[in-house]
């Protein structure tokens, strides 16, 4: 029992090394067991010295230096080297190497024989895999979203930050990340995770998804941003009657006010001229439904019903972004390809592979799909400046003017989205995903910034608007950029964009 007590000694400081099981491994009928892990270098060569058929052996642990930043895309590795999570796993084969070998005779007392060293096989390093992501912003908007989360008393936050021209992820977040160099069992009893939430947990997107509407409208010549719609408080489709988030008579919106003040009625006004036909064939072009080929694992699909299986009601509730749902990095790319001329780029997260050999390994081209055209991506990212748009008076004040960047023009949309309330099965009207996704500058887009915020409570209106929403968190991630990376301020606008026509 000397070994066990001299074994429990060396590990008593993290509490987890116990007498019992290792009598356990040394009374099993295996020919090898790994007794313990960690121990004390001076500990356990003394075991091996004093003890026949005990051996130490040198292992090399992975080294996290930036703790939890970007820890939900890097994830982890096993005690032997083998990726569990994030792209520890998904890039396991390029990452790992070949390991050597080599043997040599030992003696009776454990030394090893000279001159009998034999069949060396030397090993083979793992390529070196660069990430395009940018580790100060990844550090703030991880700080910023726990800060949200407090503030709004959240549930959990999200964001993901892309290169307009490129489709690169330069940040992508969750808050609860996990520390690997922590303890990990007792960071899971508080509830944080290895899970990458901006890939792996879709929810509805409410009305920011209602850009697919517009741009659809635009491209087939179905409208134009200064039309002037009478648009009721309500509309009756299908057998559903669908009705705006405050309540208001017949009110002449021009088609750039219905996404500026996010009109649910004004939208399927809209998309009743595009047709279901029509309609499902820009949310296939958007990627709506599919994942979004980015080089990491457990990636959702979202949900979208196939076209076959829609109902009478599904047309009345995915234009408004109901009935269906988004991951985070889905809703930022459908936002990337309005603000890139219409030209969507699949998301990328590897900038480079260099091999063993110092050489730099090609990588997968990312798919481009010319989702609308230049002219028509450009008219819905200058509509969509009237989201952020403030007006002291209030009638042409946007949704989200509480996302404006000062000194830039920016674009994007607000959403807010009913949760299911899992004991009726019908929406709440208390719980709710605050979603914004824009872009900045909008005059000369660089970047896409798309926010989600699960179930915030503190400030928190009936219908979800209010409290600390997404905008204000694109606000901040959008402005440390534009002035970190000296990106020139936008001209003023000469007039204020016209919402609610006169």
């Amino acid at each position: 029992e000397e070994i066990p007590r001299m074994i429990e000694d060396a590990g008593a400081i993290t509490g987890e090394v116990k007498s019992q099981d290792i009598l356990d491994k040394l009374h099993a009928e295996t020919s090898y067991e790994v007794l313990v892990r960690n121990v004390d270098p001076d500990v356990a060569t003394e075991i091996a010295s004093t003890f026949h058929g005990v051996a130490a052996d040198h292992q090399d642990i992975r080294q996290y230096p930036n703790g939890a930043i970007a820890e939900n895309i890097i994830g982890k590795v096993s005690m032997d080297g083998q990726g569990q999570f994030g792209f520890e796993a998904s890039g396991d084969a390029m990452l790992s190497g070949i390991n050597g070998r080599s043997t040599e005779d030992v003696s009776t007392d454990g030394q090893v024989i000279p001159g009998t060293l034999r069949d060396v096989v030397p090993a083979v390093d793992g390529a070196a895999v660069e990430l395009t992501l940018d580790l100060d912003l990844q550090t703030y908007v991880q700080q910023l979203l726990e800060q949200a989360k407090a503030n709004s008393q959240a549930e959990s936050a999200e964001a993901v930050v892309l290169d307009v021209a490129t489709g690169k992820v330069l940040a992508m977040a969750n808050t609860d990340t996990i520390d690997p160099n922590g303890n990990i069992e007792r960071q899971l009893a508080a509830g944080k995770d290895f899970e990458n939430q901006t890939i792996s947990h879709p929810f509805e997107p409410g009305s920011v998804a209602k850009v697919i509407t517009a741009a659809a409208s635009i491209e087939e010549g179905l409208t134009t941003p200064d039309e002037v719609h009478q648009v009721p408080g309500s509309i009756h489709m299908a057998g559903v009657t669908v009705s705006d988030a405050w309540d208001h008579g017949v009110v002449p919106y021009t088609t750039t006010g219905i996404f500026g003040k996010s009109s649910n009625v004004g939208t399927l006004m809209l998309a009743e001229r595009l047709g279901e036909d029509t309609f499902a064939e820009y949310l296939d072009r958007f990627g709506v439904g599919r994942p979004t080929g980015i080089e990491l694992p457990n990636e959702s699909s979202g949900l979208l019903p196939a076209r076959e299986q829609w109902s009478g009601g599904t047309f009345a509730n995915l234009p408004i972004g109901q009935g269906m749902s988004f991951t985070t990095l889905q809703m930022a790319s459908i936002y990337q390809a309005l603000a890139n001329d219409g030209m969507r780029i699949e998301p990328r997260i590897i900038e480079s592979v260099t091999g063993p050999d110092g050489k730099e390994q090609p990588t997968t081209e990312p798919k481009r799909t010319q989702v609308v055209s230049p002219e028509t991506a450009d008219t819905v990212v200058s509509m969509f400046r009237a989201v952020t748009q403030d007006d002291p008076g209030g009638l042409q004040m946007g949704t989200g003017a509480n996302g404006a960047v000062p000194g830039y023009q920016t674009a994007g949309k607000t959403g807010t989205a009913q949760k299911v309330d899992p004991n009726t099965g019908a929406y709440s009207n208390s719980d709710y995903w605050i979603t914004f996704a824009g872009i900045a500058p909008a005059d000369d887009p660089r970047f896409v910034v798309a926010v989600m915020v699960d179930q915030p409570r503190a400030g928190v209106e009936e219908g979800g608007g209010g409290g600390q929403s997404s905008a204000p968190v694109f606000r901040e991630i959008a402005s440390w950029l534009l002035n970190r990376d000296n990106i020139p301020t936008s001209p003023p606008m000469e007039d204020l964009l016209i919402l609610h026509a006169q």
